[in-house]
């Protein structure tokens, strides 16, 4: 089984500054082509990761959680919350599954396992969640019609014509494509700096 290292006031101090750092990295974001303008790419999910493969998945998944608070406290929200509902819950998803398998078996070839897994079921979740939370509370909150949505996607996507095919051609490459970076960055980040990071967790546990 993983273990979660204990949750020291160090420790504690290292999963802030990791969520800080996905906050300051929230900043660095971009549409992509075939996706709606709101729906915008982004690698803040990276130091969350770290925090989930080195002090366990709750410490990720605390991180996620910092990164949203300090957007909310600093600059708000402009989405009555669904928007940083559904970033925190993706994020939480994504790193705390990759965190588990990383956990579960603490080789080369599980980490690369754990982040392929992580970034499969993050994306099956972003899928389950625009359908059954975000959009009908798009619709709900804002009082935009379901069809102007899906013209917003059209207009980068001419295959969306139905809601199937907003999840299934936009929603689900989105997030594949963006949990594929995040996890080919980590991979390749964590074999260069895993030492000096196991040191730094290595002090924070006395």
């Amino acid at each position: 089984m993983f273990v979660n290292r204990s949750l020291t006031p160090r420790a504690m101090v290292f999963i802030a500054l990791l969520g800080a750092l996905s906050f300051l990295l929230m900043a660095f974001e971009f549409p992509l082509p075939f996706a709606p303008a709101y729906m915008k790419f982004e690698i803040s999910d990276l130091p969350a990761l770290f925090g989930g493969f080195f002090l366990g998945p709750i410490a990720g998944a605390m991180a996620c959680l910092v990164k949203i608070l300090l957007k909310l406290i600093l600059i708000g929200t402009s989405t009555a919350l669904v928007g940083e509902v559904m970033n925190l819950f993706c994020s939480m998803a994504y790193v705390i599954s990759a965190a588990i398998g990383y956990h579960l078996h603490r080789t080369k070839k599980g980490a690369l396992y754990s982040l392929v897994e992580g970034s499969l079921i993050a994306s099956v979740f972003a899928v389950v969640t625009n359908r059954y939370f975000a959009i009908p509370m798009y619709v709900r909150l804002y009082g935009i019609p379901l069809e102007s949505i899906l013209k917003m996607a059209a207009a980068t996507n001419p295959l969306v014509h139905s809601l199937t095919d907003f999840l299934i051609l936009t929603v689900l490459p989105f997030n594949l494509i963006k949990y594929a970076i995040v996890s080919l960055l980590t991979y390749l980040i964590y074999k260069k700096i895993s030492i000096a990071l196991q040191e730094l967790v290595n002090k924070l546990d006395h």
